[in-house]
């Protein structure tokens, strides 16, 4: 391991406690803003691209769920390809491929004005986004079992599982803006062109540990007593492990505290969906905002949840710190956090458009701390050393189910209904379900091992 840096570099520097890890969690952090922008991109340009081919909300409600169906169709394949491909050239190959998708929506209104054609073209490639999209986020669980010990790795998923609140709270103004001066497919645009280079940072950044020419062997060591899983990106790791058996599978799908993971990251998924597709349509159609207003008042919440989620890994790791179990030093700012965005649906019940975005925002925060405590960290936490790609796969897969049900079913819920109240009855209670899983149904939280099962 030591031939892999310079003898220089090893005398120098082998005794200090390098913070290396920390430029690679701004890398995933990046990448996870990014592919969120990706996503969230569309609800800013759907109220002008509904308005140029005339979509109604069932009809935006398809186009906008389209990323999800693909991106849970993906989930597993992607999970396989990272334990045998590594993360460093799945992630940055995918991060080219979906930006090329991004930039190819912004040509929609180019090829054609029909409608029929329209919403197949945006279906597609919404659900291209989503196929290619799909490793990303197994991924960044990947590195930060990789690259953190248990002890700070609540707050390292944390911010990549915050990364929406804080792709809306830089794009979304931005989005706006451009939407208004240039028209809805500019965002698009550039956000392709931010995700390839991007793409050019990532391949800079990211090496295995043992590989990286900056962190020191203190650091490395350090990484390796605390249980950080540094080789599981080695090559000579990915080539010896084992095919993923039968009974691998269905140990992931029997596991009831895993179940009770699924359904958390489900109901989170679907909040986070809301957010990102139907509520700054709900400002502009409901609210009456213009598209640069709804652009901005997005921002305190994204900011909010971004912020929450950031408290929910810290509290959930000084918890650990302090001697609380895994179990209840996860589960507690989760099953608050949830408690506290059940106001969500308090907004059904005023006229004002202020209060609507201090709620969203208080909302926002506790569902912030609940996903950065108890969604990602739980899996980096309990997925078998031998599958860790293909168990957050999973996690991902069930829990962006969520993603395809909340777009469309709010779509049906205000086209029925004729506003949005209802819709938000359906968010809140979402929240309400994933308290008492979490506090009744989970148990004690723990690695799983595939040799008992």
């Amino acid at each position: 391991m030591s031939t892999q840096r310079t003898s220089s570099y090893l005398a120098a520097d082998a005794t200090r406690v390098t913070r290396t890890r920390y430029s690679i969690l701004a890398a995933i952090l990046l990448l996870a803003t990014v592919a969120y922008a990706d996503r969230a991109i569309l609800s800013i340009a759907g109220p002008g691209l509904a308005k140029e081919f005339g979509l109604n909300h069932v009809q935006l409600g398809y186009v906008l769920s389209a990323f999800s169906w693909a991106y849970v169709v993906g989930q597993i394949p992607g999970g396989l390809l990272l334990d045998r491909l590594g993360t460093k050239t799945m992630y940055g190959a995918t991060l080219v491929l979906w930006s090329i998708a991004t930039i190819l929506v912004g040509f929609v209104g180019h090829v054609t004005t029909d409608l029929s054609m329209a919403l197949g073209l945006l279906f597609a490639l919404r659900f291209a986004l989503g196929l290619i999209e799909a490793p990303s986020f197994p991924a960044n669980s990947r590195v930060t079992v990789m690259w953190f010990p248990k002890e700070e790795r609540g707050l390292a998923t944390s911010l990549f599982a915050s990364a929406s609140y804080f792709a809306v709270a830089i794009f979304s103004p931005l989005a706006g803006w451009l939407t208004g001066k240039f028209g809805w497919p500019a965002p698009f645009f550039a956000l392709g062109l931010i995700g390839i280079a991007s793409a050019g940072v990532w391949a800079v950044v990211m090496h295995e540990p043992r590989k990286h020419p900056r962190v020191s062997q203190a650091e490395l060591d350090w990484l390796v007593s605390r249980g950080a899983m540094v080789d599981i990106d080695a090559k000579h790791e990915r080539l010896a492990r084992p095919a993923i058996s039968g009974k691998t599978l269905r140990l992931l799908l029997s596991n009831r505290m895993l179940w009770c993971s699924y359904i958390g990251q489900y109901c989170v998924i679907a909040l986070s969906y809301f957010f990102i597709t139907w509520f700054p349509i709900y400002l502009v159609q409901a609210r009456g905002m213009d598209i640069l207003h709804a652009g901005l008042a997005t921002m305190l919440p994204a900011i909010s949840g971004f912020l929450g989620g950031i408290a929910g890994g810290a509290i959930s790791d000084w918890l650990i710190r302090r001697g609380w179990s895994v179990s209840w030093a996860r589960k507690t700012p989760y099953i608050v956090g949830m408690a506290v965005g059940c106001g969500i649906v308090f907004s059904a019940f005023t006229e004002s458009n202020t209060a609507i975005v201090l709620l969203m925002t208080l909302a926002f925060f506790g569902k912030g701390a609940a996903a950065g405590a108890g969604t990602w960290a739980i899996a980096s936490d309990t997925a078998p050393r031998e599958a860790v790609g293909l168990a957050g796969a999973i996690f991902n897969c069930i829990g962006n189910i969520g993603g395809i049900v909340t777009p469309i079913a709010f779509g049906y819920i205000v086209q029925a209904t004729g506003g949005y109240t209802a819709g938000l009855y359906f968010v809140a209670a979402h929240c309400l379900v994933a308290a008492i899983v979490y506090l009744v149904f989970m148990g004690r939280i723990e690695r799983v091992e595939l040799n008992r099962g």
